[in-house]
């Protein structure tokens, strides 16, 4: 945590800042390991402190190291403090912070100018550490390890419902403390929807079945994606398949630092576009992920951010099609200064689970 907070307050001086406010919680994490649920961190530029109320004391004294705490309540808030630090220029979260609660602290602190952060702190999370990128090694190994017990339950005549189930109650056994986002299982045509949340539908032979999952371990997101075939596979099914496999194959084999998130979507599309099919692959290629399961950089037509070592991203291109199906591979991908390291290690050629 100590570089973290080294850091922020290089930043800190070169936007000429006397302190910066975190209210997000995620960002709070991040920089003093606290999570509990109420608390507001102020970093000056001696100073690190953690402001909390008579329910989080002894957590915030427990979990954070170099950290002053102090306790604040309703009859005496954080803004009583704030007044007498002579702060006259204060960085606050303004893509996270609400409208009423800038107007709280604009009201309150009058000598003091709210200079917006501009999105610093998700700048300075998207380079992960050594202790993060083990956390996402191992975040993602319970994916892995789900998906291979997943397919030794899939079976037709199964709900779509029942396998997202069964995944979330495997990987929490093998220490998940929750799941990423609500789980796409998407089978048969509904395999055409790129966010075809979990539903009542039952699966069937032939369909296609798309399962993007991911769990958090230690606070810290997976995210993965695989596509299998209930039965034998059509030639169209393989295709297709083929085709997205290639694509993400592509993306791995030249993903490195100093290139785009621009650049490295625009590989995965444009094998998919030479191969017909270009109308059918309408989202971006990734994002980076973490403590949220979507944060910097963008990977996508939009994605300017040059890619730095460190940085943990997703590669997963798709081609759905309307009253057909799709087909997406997604892996975790961790930026180095020549190329990436792949995370994820479930098999990726079409798995087709005959019965």
């Amino acid at each position: 945590m100590e570089r973290r907070v080294l850091k922020l307050r290089e930043e800190m001086v070169r936007l000429n800042l006397d302190a910066v406010l975190i209210e997000d919680s995620k960002n709070k994490r991040y920089i003093s390991n606290f999570t509990g649920t109420a608390g507001s961190i102020i970093i000056t530029k001696e100073k690190n402190i953690l402001f909390t109320d008579f329910r989080y004391t002894q957590q915030a004294k427990n979990q954070t190291i170099n950290f002053d705490i102090v306790e604040i309540s309703r009859t005496n808030p954080i803004t009583n403090f704030l007044k007498k630090m002579n702060i006259k220029r204060l960085g606050f979260e303004d893509d996270k912070m609400s409208f009423a609660t800038y107007s709280n602290y604009n009201k309150n602190l009058s000598d003091t100018e709210m200079v917006p952060l501009n999105g610093l702190m998700l700048d300075l999370r998207a380079v992960k550490d050594e202790k993060e990128l083990e956390i996402i090694r191992q975040s993602s190994k319970i994916a892995d390890d789900g998906f291979m017990h997943i397919m030794n339950f899939i079976k037709p005549g199964m709900k779509e419902s029942e396998v997202a189930l069964e995944l979330e109650f495997f990987m929490r056994k093998k220490g998940a403390t929750g799941v990423s986002f609500d789980f796409i299982v998407a089978s048969g045509k509904r395999s055409s929807m790129p966010h075809g949340v979990a539903s009542d539908k039952v699966i069937e032979i032939g369909d296609f079945v798309t399962i993007d999952f991911g769990c958090v371990y230690n606070g810290y997101c997976s995210d993965m994606t695989r596509t299998i075939v209930v039965g034998k596979a059509t030639d169209k099914q393989k295709e297709i398949y083929n085709i997205v496999l290639e694509a993400q194959l592509k993306v791995i084999e030249h993903a490195k630092a100093n290139m785009s998130g621009i650049e490295l979507d625009n590989i995965a599309r444009q094998y998919i576009i030479e191969k017909g099919y270009g109308d059918k692959f309408g989202h971006g290629l990734g994002h980076g992920i973490g403590l949220d399961v979507h944060e910097l950089p963008n990977v996508n037509t939009l994605g300017e951010k040059i890619l730095k070592p460190n940085m943990v991203i997703s590669d997963e291109p798709g081609i759905y099609i309307e009253d057909f199906g799709g087909v997406r591979i997604e892996d975790l991908l961790i930026i180095t200064e020549d190329g990436c390291e792949v995370i994820n290690s479930s098999p990726k050629e079409l798995i087709e689970l005959e019965f």
